[in-house]
């Protein structure tokens, strides 16, 4: 099969085309992001602080625990290894396709192992309305390196 100029040209033409569709995929998508989504961003990014949405081992007393909704988001299998006592292990993923389940009248402090699955299911709850979800900083691996339910007690005893 022999190509002549104009096809080659052609391919050429429908080759780039292609590309420039592709490039133009990110403005497209934007485009078609609705007034309400557009808005919920925006005022989820206006929030407080950098650290308004996170808080500390060492800020949470002991018996605090049991008033909060402790949601741990990492997969089962990590879950069921260990995690902190009372918590309720839903996955990251499966989240905000479950938020029915989570309360509106408690503080839900999410966790994962580091804070970055946490913050992503932060946003998106809040995005969706539940003003109170709060991240563990530095997530499980931090809670547990800072002495888990005793981290307030340590931290306050080395203050005095």
């Amino acid at each position: 099969m022999t190509l002549n100029f104009f096809t080659m040209g052609s391919r050429r033409l429908a080759v780039s085309a292609a590309l420039a569709a592709c490039a133009a995929l990110p403005l497209a998508a934007h485009a078609q992001l609705d007034k309400a989504s557009t808005e919920a961003l925006e005022s989820y990014f206006e929030f407080a602080d950098y650290n308004s949405g996170t808080i500390a081992a060492e800020q949470i007393p002991s018996e605090d625990y049991k008033r909060l909704y402790v949601l741990d988001v990492r997969d089962a299998g990590q879950f069921a290894k260990e995690h902190i006592p009372g918590a309720v292990n839903i996955e990251w993923r499966k989240v905000f396709a479950e938020r029915s389940k989570l309360p509106k009248d408690r503080t839900i402090l999410a966790y994962c192992n580091t804070g970055s699955f946490s913050g992503q299911v932060a946003m998106a709850l809040r995005m969706a309305g539940y003003e109170n979800v709060r991240i563990l900083h530095g997530g499980y691996a931090e809670w547990k390196a800072r002495s888990g339910l005793d981290a307030y007690a340590r931290a306050t005893k080395d203050r005095k």
